[in-house]
């Protein structure tokens, strides 16, 4: 029985990494599935209209019917709230995103989305969500893995050295209308643009992270949230397609890789995507959640070679190695900071149940069953049921 327990805590305790691994292959996969698409002439304006109709269309049935009993009602500043979510991930971040992968390439667009823990960091260190201590080794730790990452992604973006070909990769047959187009000289002037693009992506991103775990705080119901940033991004992202595309054919689409393109995106990559990185927010912070996003590009480069015929270079695989380092050393501190949390949640805890004369247990089998805790224990029982993981229904 006592195995049975620990097993179960454990898996409790994983379930998180586990979730942002398995998101880190779905990007993956999308990655490659729209660079072919873009490759085909699909317009980014419209890719983003269609990902987030099928996001919707995907999150919204589960949202109206499971959460009917517990979505809390949406004031004028929470709408806005959800209206600047659905312009910064769908509109913004999403738009600009596919604009720096088209003119350049999935592995170098994961590269520089690699700043992504970094600008979370630093933004979650100034709106105070991150506690920053440099005395203490857990803060040193993220502070360093941060730089790593951020170091390991720009060696390689400007260090290349010589070509390592995967086992059978230079011997796989590559359709002519897969392989991206800035493998040739003719798409190196659109490299810098590129960056750019993705740059100031990868920080509208970071700041949708920000506000999703404000956002969160007072609408807790992550499917209809999901829903309705996905709907609230479709009507936008249509906006913006009417200003920037002016052909009617653009609309287009039939059963090839463009419908898999949108389906894929919006089903895998938005819909469960922003759900998942909800509930992992709500535990663990954002930090936590985009800390995993250098696996993409580890994962693409390795797709990319068998796929679209791209190569990896030696600068590559140092910056790769860099980049784990760091998530690890990121996601160590991180450990050691919810475990501090814990500790201090149960001191206070026990104090205010010293203070009212009840046990600890009692505290808890209030907490199984009675869903509003804090009337009886204030904001130190509220804070338990989260440390010993009591759902909220």
């Amino acid at each position: 029985m006592e195995g049975d327990g620990y097993c179960g805590s454990f898996f409790q305790r994983c379930k998180p990494y586990i979730a942002m691994i398995s998101l880190q292959f779905g990007f993956a996969g999308m990655n490659i599935i729209t660079k072919v698409s873009l490759n085909r002439g699909m317009s980014h304006y419209v890719l983003v209209v269609y990902r987030h109709a099928f996001a919707t269309a995907a999150i919204a049935p589960f949202a109206i019917v499971l959460e009917r009993k517990v979505r809390p009602k949406i004031t004028f500043l929470m709408f806005m709230q959800i209206f600047v979510l659905g312009l910064l991930g769908p509109v913004i971040d999403q738009n600009l995103y596919y604009a720096g992968l088209k003119f350049t390439s999935p592995t170098y667009s994961c590269a520089i989305s690699n700043m992504l823990p970094a600008m979370t960091f630093v933004m979650a260190a100034i709106f105070r969500m991150e506690k920053l201590n440099v005395r203490k080794v857990r803060c040193q730790a993220k502070v360093i893995g941060t730089v790593v990452t951020v170091a390991g992604a720009m060696l390689m973006t400007l260090y290349k050295g010589q070509v390592i070909s995967f086992l059978g990769s230079k011997y796989m047959h590559h359709p002519r209308n897969y392989v991206p187009e800035n493998n040739t000289d003719s798409g190196e002037k659109d490299w810098f643009k590129g960056s750019v693009l993705l740059v100031l992506a990868t920080l509208s991103w970071a700041s949708f992270f920000i506000l999703q775990a404000v956002t969160l705080r007072k609408y807790p119901a992550q499917l209809s949230l999901t829903a309705l940033v996905c709907a609230l991004g479709t009507l936008q992202s249509i906006a913006v397609t009417f200003v920037m595309e002016h052909k009617p054919s653009v609309w287009t689409i039939g059963w090839d890789m463009n419908l898999l393109a949108a389906a894929y995106a919006g089903i895998i990559s938005s819909g469960i995507t922003y759900y998942v990185q909800g509930i992992v927010m709500q535990k663990k912070g954002p930090v936590f959640v985009t800390a995993f996003s250098p696996l993409m590009m580890i994962i693409v480069a390795i797709m990319g070679t068998f796929i679209l015929a791209e190569k990896i270079y030696l600068g590559g695989v140092i910056g790769a190695i860099l980049i784990v380092m760091g998530l690890y050393s990121v996601l160590w501190g991180k450990h050691k900071e919810n475990k501090e949390k814990e500790a201090e949640i149960t001191i206070e805890v026990l104090k205010c149940c010293s203070e009212n004369g009840m046990r600890l247990e009692t505290v808890v089998e209030d907490a199984e069953t009675n869903n509003d805790i804090e009337m009886q224990k204030g904001e130190a029982s509220r804070e338990l049921r989260v440390a010993i993981g009591v759902p909220k229904v």
